[in-house]
C-alpha cells in the first residue's frame, strides 16, 4: 500500500511538473516553433507512455533489485566509501556513466539507429523530454545494470538519481528562456535548456556537445561544453534523407530497424 502510496504521488509531482514546464516555455519561448504543436506533443506522449511500459516491465524491477543486492551485501562505490560521501559518490558515478552513455548513442551506429528517433524532433521542448523508442530503453537496460551496480547504490540512493535524472531531463529539454544571467548560472553545475538546444542541432559539431544529461561539469572536464551559439541560429533535429519521413508515429518506430545507420552534416556536400 505504502509503495502503491508513493508511486501514486511520484506520477502527481511528475505530471505537475510536465504542465509547469509546458505552460512556461509557451509564456517565454527560447526558440520559434516551427511545427503545428498539438500533433507533436501527442506523438511524442504516446512514444513517452510506450517507453515508460517498458521501463516499468523490465528496467526498473531489475535495477531496483540489484540496488536491494547492493544494500543487502554491502557491495559497491557506495559502500565502499560509506556514509553521505559514499551516497554522493554513487549519484555523481551513475551521473557520470549516463555521459559516456550519452556520448556511446551517438557515435556507436547501432546504438545512434534507436538515439536517432529522439534526435529527429523538429522542434524541441518538454515533449521531446519523452519521445523515444520503446525499444531504446530495452537496449540501454544492460548500461543501466552494470551503472547501478558498480555504484553499489541502495534503492534510497537509486531513487533519488533517477527523480534527478527525469527533473533535470525534462527540464533541459524545455523551449523555456531563462534570464541569460540566470541560465549561464546554472549551466555551471546543471544542464539547461540553452544548452541542450545546441546539442539538438543538426550540426554535428554543434550536436558533439553539451552531452550532461544531469550534471554539467561532465562537459566542462572533457572540453565538450559549448554555450557560444545563438538559439535563432540553430536547426533543430537531424539532416539525412529519411529525417521528415521519421518524424511521423509509425515511421519513428519502423526507423531503427530500416533507417540510417550514420549521422549526417548539411554542412558537408
Amino acid at each position: 500500500m505504502a509503495s502503491r502510496l508513493a508511486r501514486l504521488a511520484g506520477l502527481t509531482v511528475a505530471g505537475a511538473a510536465v504542465g509547469t514546464l509546458l505552460l512556461a516555455e509557451r509564456a517565454r519561448p527560447l526558440r520559434q516553433r516551427t511545427r503545428a504543436q498539438v500533433p507533436r506533443i501527442i506523438r511524442n506522449a504516446a512514444m513517452g507512455a510506450a517507453c515508460q511500459a517498458v521501463i516499468m516491465a523490465s528496467e526498473a524491477p531489475i535495477t531496483q533489485a540489484i540496488a536491494q543486492e547492493n544494500k543487502r551485501r554491502g557491495r559497491g562505490l557506495q559502500h565502499l566509501i560509506g556514509g553521505w560521501p559514499g551516497r554522493v559518490a554513487a549519484f555523481l558515478l551513475m551521473d557520470y556513466t549516463y555521459y559516456l552513455w550519452h556520448v556511446a548513442t551517438h557515435k556507436v551506429p547501432f546504438l545512434w539507429r534507436f538515439h536517432r528517433v529522439h534526435h529527429v524532433d523538429p522542434d524541441l521542448d518538454t515533449s521531446t523530454a519523452v519521445r523515444f523508442h520503446a525499444a531504446d530503453m530495452l537496449v540501454s537496460t544492460p548500461m543501466r545494470i552494470l551503472q547501478v551496480r558498480l555504484s553499489g547504490a541502495d534503492p534510497q540512493t537509486h531513487n533519488i538519481w533517477r527523480g534527478f535524472f527525469f527533473g533535470s531531463v525534462l527540464f533541459h529539454h524545455s523551449n523555456l528562456r531563462l534570464p541569460k544571467g540566470v541560465d549561464e548560472a546554472l549551466s555551471t553545475l546543471l544542464t539547461t535548456p540553452r544548452m541542450h538546444g545546441i546539442h539538438h542541432s543538426q550540426k554535428l559539431d554543434e550536436m558533439d556537445s553539451n552531452w550532461s544529461s544531469g550534471i554539467s561539469i561532465w562537459d566542462r572536464l572533457h572540453g565538450t561544453f559549448r554555450d557560444d551559439v545563438p538559439q535563432h541560429n540553430i536547426r533543430i533535429g537531424v539532416d539525412d534523407p529519411a529525417a521528415q519521413r521519421d518524424i511521423a508515429l509509425l515511421p519513428a518506430l519502423e526507423a531503427p530497424f530500416t533507417g540510417l545507420t550514420h549521422r549526417t552534416d548539411p554542412a558537408t556536400p
